[in-house]
């Protein structure tokens, strides 16, 4: 554990050790991201057999102490993060060199730092080391951010850490800190650590803290900044969209449910009913700011903000369906949507288009790439063959296990939505003529590393549809599932 830990500081300090030569700058890169998955994935066995490595760094204070422990919801993030680092790697490689941007040594350094903190959050033993690496995170990614250096991306940098830093330092921590006064300590125990320590209005007003202090999900009306840093390179939007930053805050959320409040007590009391109408209202209200998009990342990016609820949803439902759906969001949804976002940066590579309306006829020049994009926007629908219908049909499962019609009514809409804002794009692509009156057009593919990522996550949609098992397998102790009906 503690070697998955560093090993992305490690990368982060080769890359910059080698940063002369180019070659072997995004080598380390790459070695470092393999050496990350091969120790993450050889803690798949012990977690799953109902094993849960921990580790101990520093007691702060009684109660309050820097420390990693494994448990299956950590292992999904972790093993998602890792295994699409590597990924958005090897695209990053082919995009950068072929947007000719700069400052790559750097980019490369804080993207490794990125990952760092996300394993650290994905290992967090408690809500303090998780805070810890929450907010190291936000530093981490915010040069990615501001990575073209004009002045749109400073002032979007400004918009990113003025709605992370203040929504985690204004509800968030305190929110940690009442939690530690209330319970003595703040550690992940499955059930929660606050039942019949506090009085129901206060459970719902720590619950409120802690939902609306997790600004990485996104949920409105604390939105603003996942927008705003589509400024970025189309591999940052990749990494914030569906690696490390959003992912990280759904994550959250559903570890507290978990293991500060317990599913069960938040079922019991219904003080999380509410913030589940404003998941609801936050899906189907940003699908249709999707539909107005003409920009292809604005257009994903609110449609992140959309699917990110959906985990939020999973979590405040608060019953065995709906969390294991919400789990099973954040990878159907993180490999989906990591394969629309390198489309979208393979499309600019190649063709320097950014707009949907520019698209008519790409499909000529760009087959490859927008038959992937058709793959992914199927799997963000939620249409089998491809993996994101299960974590949809566990959420609607908790729907009706909740009797909460009016969201599931709110689901369904939402999945017609991401057909309304996705669908046209292939369609436009491969069935309407091309500009000008050229009949034949010449393939122009973005560069070969961007293709094998593209490739590689379009086949992982699928692959998630018939191979799910040890997904569920490692998640069904967490919350019962094979009793739950």
């Amino acid at each position: 554990m503690g070697l998955a830990l560093i090993t992305p500081l490690v990368g982060a300090f080769l890359i910059w050790i080698c940063r002369v030569d180019a070659d072997l700058r995004e080598s380390m890169s790459v070695l470092a991201a393999i050496v990350l998955i091969l120790l993450v994935c050889s803690l798949f066995p012990t977690v799953a057999s109902g094993g849960r490595p921990h580790l101990q760094i520093l007691e702060i204070l009684p109660g309050l102490s820097l420390a990693f422990e494994l448990e299956p919801l950590g292992m999904l993030f972790a093993a998602v993060a890792s295994i699409l680092w590597l990924v958005t790697t090897i695209y990053a490689i082919g995009y950068m060199r072929g947007h000719a941007e700069k400052n790559q040594t750097r980019f490369y350094i804080c993207f490794a730092v990125s990952l760092a903190s996300t394993i650290g959050i994905a290992f967090s033993g408690n809500m303090f080391t998780l805070f810890v690496f929450y907010e190291a995170l936000t530093i981490a990614t915010y040069p990615l951010v501001t990575h073209a250096g004009g002045e749109a991306a400073k002032r979007a940098g400004r918009v990113y850490l003025g709605i992370l830093l203040g929504t985690s330092i204004l509800f968030q921590l305190l929110a940690i800190l009442w939690t530690w006064g209330i319970a003595g300590h703040l550690d992940f125990v499955p059930g929660g650590i606050l039942r019949d320590q506090a009085p129901p209005m206060v459970i719902a007003i720590l619950f409120a803290l802690y939902v609306f202090g997790v600004g990485k999900a996104a949920l409105m009306p604390f939105h603003r900044w996942l927008p705003a840093a589509m400024v970025a390179p189309t591999p940052v939007s990749a990494l914030l969209h569906a690696v490390a930053v959003v992912k990280a805050g759904v994550f959250t959320i559903l570890k507290i449910s978990l293991y500060i409040f317990g599913i069960d007590l938040l079922a019991d009391l219904g003080v999380s009913q509410w913030i589940t109408y404003v998941a609801a209202i936050t899906i189907l209200v940003a699908s249709l700011v999707a539909m107005t998009k003409d920009n292809l990342k604005a257009r994903l990016a609110y449609s992140t903000i959309s699917q990110l609820s959906y985990v939020v949803l999973g979590a405040t439902l608060a019953n065995s369906f709906a969390v294991v759906g919400g789990a099973l969001h954040v990878a159907m949804h993180a490999v989906a949507k990591i394969t629309l976002f390198f489309c979208a940066g393979a499309i600019l590579v190649a063709s320097h288009k950014t707009e949907v309306s520019q698209m008519q006829g790409l499909g000529r020049a760009m087959p490859f790439t927008m038959t992937a994009f058709l793959i992914g926007s199927l799997s963000v629908i939620g249409l089998p063959p491809f993996g994101g219908i299960w974590s949809k049909w566990y959420l609607a499962l908790g729907t009706l296990a909740a009797g909460e019609r009016l969201v599931l009514a709110a689901l369904v809409i939402s999945s017609l939505l991401n057909v309304a804002y996705l669908l046209p794009i292939p369609i436009r692509a491969f069935f309407a003529p091309p500009p000008g009156d050229s009949k034949t057009t010449e393939i122009r593919e973005a560069p070969l590393a961007c293709m094998i990522a593209i490739t590689v996550t379009a086949f992982a949609c699928l692959a998630l549809f018939f191979y799910p098992q040890p997904l569920y397998q490692l998640l069904s102790p967490v919350v019962n599932l094979d009793g739950a009906a």
